[in-house]
């Protein structure tokens, strides 16, 4: 055991994302165990950032958690400091009791203080059965989602195998067990992924019928699926003590199922008053869906004040604008909610959003980022192929000069959303924008990465009215000289807000800015380019890549807080860079790959070369004196003597990538799992690997995601023959020609629990190997099989098993594809957002463009077509085919575009 003497100290850092204060007087508040006695609660909750000095000894003896956190294996025990992602009030209380404080249990922490002891307690796997079950039948049980408590009795039935075996030699089953659980609200991919559990297969099985007999149902009748039966098993679990809803990934809940939740338990049980909600459902169905859908008064909801946070992403069939309504009436106080991936997500909804929930403080509307990036293809044509009818009630706040006025008049708070995120949303314009800066000033956060349909202009005029903005991410898009303006101008324009309110008189908001991410921003000017630099001072996350970055522009910035830099792609030197990293030594995740100039050459001396390698080592040299690195990606420049001079900046690295212009040899690659022993993720290209090298990469413990892409070097099946439980993206591109169907079953079997696969030149696979697939990983949400022998020269028959894909490619496998497969996979995989096919593969020729449903979550749909490659020498028998353009299919929640481009994307 360890002496508790006081002269180590850590940095714990926890994160208060609803501080009690809505002003806190400072983004942050240092306190220390030293004085614990007299720590004031309520003005720590008060802070969004708590740093707490504590001993490290102490944490280790008093703490199971710490002892693992900070002498064991994970990264953060060779660190300083660490972030904990803990609610804040409990691990105040936590720490208070490791110091010998008296523990006061409340209503409101016991429940919390009892699930942190549940969910990291090593005895949970000895609770008695029958004690499991009585806690599962409790009313008051409070899981986030049904995913959560499926893994913990997963859990404990794996300590619980022997017990298995005796049940099963009595006669008596412990599939009860599973019976608590909601099988019809659990995320699709989940259940498929579990279609393989040794004990459990049926119940998964019967889950996932029942979420596909629900999805084909229309949504005013998803009842009917459970006429005459118990609707338990789709009803949300929700108590008092609830305090998030997670169905993210549910695509069977309709407004149903949430209608059925929050309702007294009378109208499950009641033929009647279950009619009467269907005439109500059916009601709203009738309506536009722009008008109010809940009559008020007529259902009696329940309310659950604890809940602060819902997710709904990836949950197509939900009727919005009612399911609003609703949760301003039984989630009061609702402070996040995530609802990502929904194309039927209209501004529209999100104006009702933000009035009906006055406490709403996150969120996030992602969407996928187009692939027509201007900056990134050339288009051919583009055109509308379908345009919906226009909605009687439009967007059109910015009119009005007066609208916040009259708020203010009519006695109605104004919405105080702080983090907004609208990534990948093509459909968001300028006016857009400026209703989001008229009704959301407050904004401290804001994701409009990849909004391609916005304006610089329009970019810029939101940027001079949210003046609370920290974190800004606008990557490929039209950001350009005018949003600089806005950003490094003292005097901006603040609608109906005085300068001296937003205590930002001299300082520009750019001053203030902690995250900026610009990528694939081409419009700024190098003027302007140094003068945004110039004044960021106090960022800790800057993205440039893909930008006309260089050397004289980097050099303008002077700030030293930076945690994480990307310069992918620029024109950068590795002297520069050394600067960077010289002034900022708290820099973990740095990104520079495909920077050319890393190796750039002095032409005004004779040693040019030695001097060019000289400046380049200096960076590693840098790198390796001043941080501690969790994530790298290089190329040019980074080679086996990079690597030794990073070694002891590396011995927390999470995520490594190589690419173009990156050797590191074997020999270093042979030694990478003992260097860096908590890789999650190793990507490489273009390197030179062997058995002993993939043999090493595979005994990494913690490796999630895998990637050799172009690799030289001769491997085998051998070097996969090693059971790597958790592996979750794997990706072989040009490096497996050999692979055969047999060697696939054997991957299915080493590699067992895969949500990603990708697989590029596997030749001799044969069209059995769709079968291996989508039996071997049921759950996969993505593959991607190009070049990969007569996979599809059958058709597709059981790839599409994989029922929760969201991501399919298909290229030069085989000629089979029937003309009519994307109408049948959208209707097939109801969780399938992006489609990419080639018109070689097509049996007929070409494929069928289908109506879409409002139900269906396809956003993109690529079609390649190839032409033959003229060759004065070659017999046409053995002619290839060469690209020649790309259809490019992408739909947003107003429109469908069909848009031809030159590039194979």
């Amino acid at each position: 055991m360890a002496s508790s003497s006081d002269d180590d100290f850590v940095i714990l850092i926890c994160s208060n994302p609803n501080p009690i204060a809505a002003e806190p007087p400072q983004e942050e508040i240092h306190i220390s165990t030293t004085d614990i006695l007299s720590w004031d609660l309520p003005t720590i909750l008060s802070y969004p950032t708590v740093k707490v000095h504590a001993c490290r000894n102490r944490l280790i003896e008093k703490s199971s958690y710490f002892q693992g956190l900070l002498r064991g294996s994970f990264s953060e025990s060779c660190l300083d400091s660490t972030p904990i992602q803990w609610n804040l009030e409990i691990f105040v209380h936590v720490l208070k009791c490791i110091y010998g404080c008296p523990l006061h249990f409340t209503s409101k922490n016991f429940v919390p203080l009892f699930e942190m002891w549940a969910m990291t307690s090593k005895v949970f796997g000895n609770v008695p059965y029958n004690l499991l079950l009585s806690c599962l039948d409790h009313p008051y049980l409070t899981v986030d989602s049904e995913m959560h408590l499926s893994d913990a009795l997963l859990v404990w039935l794996n300590a619980n195998s022997k017990q298995l075996e005796n049940f099963s030699r009595t006669g008596e089953h412990c599939h009860g067990i599973f019976r608590h659980v909601r099988i019809g609200l659990l995320p699709l991919w989940f259940a498929a992924g579990k279609r393989n559990s040794c004990y459990f297969s049926k119940v998964f099985e019967e889950s996932i019928d029942l979420i596909f007999r629900l999805v084909d149902a229309p949504p005013i009748t998803s009842m009917n699926v459970l006429e005459h039966a118990d609707l338990h098993h789709l009803k949300i679990r929700l108590t008092e003590y609830s305090k998030k809803v997670n169905l993210s990934g549910c695509p069977q809940i309709t407004l149903a199922t949430l209608l059925l939740s929050v309702l007294p338990v009378s109208y499950s049980m009641d033929p009647t008053l279950r009619k009467s909600i269907k005439q109500l459902l059916i009601g709203l169905e009738r309506h536009e869906r722009d008008q109010s859908p809940i009559p008020q008064g007529l259902l009696p909801m329940l309310s659950f004040e604890a809940v602060q946070e819902i997710d709904i992403s990836k949950c197509p069939r939900l009727h919005l604008e009612a399911f609003i309504t609703c949760i301003s009436k039984s989630f009061p106080s609702l402070r996040t909610l995530k609802a990502a991936y929904l194309l039927n997500f209209k501004t529209t909804a999100l104006h009702q959003l933000v009035h009906r929930c006055p406490l709403l403080r996150e969120v996030d509307l992602t969407m996928d980022i187009s692939p027509l990036i201007p900056a990134q293809v050339s288009v051919g044509s583009s055109s509308l192929a379908i345009t919906p009818p226009l909605s009687n009630k439009s967007l059109s706040v910015g009119n009005d000069p007066a609208d916040v006025i009259s708020l203010k008049k009519s006695g109605m708070s104004l919405p105080n959303i702080t983090k907004l995120t609208l990534e990948g949303r093509s459909d968001i314009c300028d006016l857009d924008l400026q209703y989001i800066s008229k009704f959301c000033s407050s904004l401290h956060e804001l994701n409009i990465q990849g909004c391609i349909s916005v304006t610089d202009v329009g970019i810029s005029n939101l940027l001079g009215k949210c003046m609370k903005l920290h974190s800004i991410v606008v990557c490929d898009t039209s950001f350009g000289v005018n949003s600089v303006l806005s950003l490094c101008s003292g005097v901006t324009n603040h609608g109906s807000f005085p300068v001296a309110h937003l205590g930002r008189k001299h300082k520009s908001l750019a001053f203030s800015l902690q995250k900026l991410h610009m990528g694939g921003c081409k419009g700024v000017d190098e003027t302007s380019f140094r003068e945004l630099l110039s004044q960021t001072q106090t960022l800790t996350s800057l993205c440039l890549r893909d930008t006309h970055l260089n050397d004289e522009i980097l050099h303008c910035f002077s700030g030293s807080s930076l945690k994480m830099l990307d310069v992918s792609n620029t024109m950068v030197s590795g002297a520069a860079l050394a600067q960077i990293v010289h002034g900022n030594p708290g820099l973990k995740h740095l990104r520079a790959r495909g920077c050319r100039n890393m190796l750039q050459q002095e032409t005004n001396t004779s040693e040019g070369e030695f001097s060019s390698l000289y400046k380049c080592k200096e960076l590693y040299f840098e790198l390796g004196k001043k941080c501690k690195l969790e994530e790298v990606a290089l190329g040019w420049g980074f080679s086996c003597f990079s690597f030794e001079a990073l070694q002891p900046a590396i011995k927390s690295l999470k995520s490594i990538t190589v690419g173009l212009g990156g050797s590191l040899g074997e020999d270093v690659l042979q030694r990478l799992s003992a260097t860096c022993p908590m890789l999650e993720s190793l990507i490489l290209h273009f390197q030179v690997i062997s058995d002993t090298v993939v043999t090493n990469m595979m005994s990494l413990r913690n490796l999630r995601v895998l990637a050799l892409c172009y690799c030289l070097g001769d491997i085998s099946m051998l070097s996969f023959n090693f059971s790597t439980p958790n592996l979750r993206k794997l990706r072989l591109e040009r490096v497996t020609p050999w692979l055969t169907n047999n060697d696939l079953i054997i991957l299915t079997q080493t590699c067992a629990n895969l949500v990603e696969l990708s697989l590029l030149g596997c030749k001799l696979l044969g069209s059995d190997s769709q079968q291996i697939i989508s039996h071997g990983w049921p759950g996969l949400t993505s593959i991607h099989l190009e070049e990969c022998g007569k996979v599809t020269e059958n058709g597709i028959s059981s790839l599409l098993d994989c029922t929760a894909l969201e991501d399919l490619l298909l290229h030069h496998n085989g000629p089979g594809i029937q003309k009519n497969f994307i109408f049948y996979a959208a209707s097939k995989l109801p969780m399938l957002r992006k489609l990419s096919l080639d018109l070689c593969d097509a049996s007929e020729g070409d494929f069928d463009i289908p109506d879409y449903d409002d139900k269906c979550l396809v956003s993109t749909v690529k079609i390649a077509r190839c032409k033959p490659r003229r060759c004065n020498f070659s017999l046409p028998a053995h002619r290839r085919p060469v690209h020649e353009e790309t259809l490019v299919l992408v739909r947003n929640s107003k429109n469908l575009y069909r848009t031809v481009v030159k590039e194979r994307l």
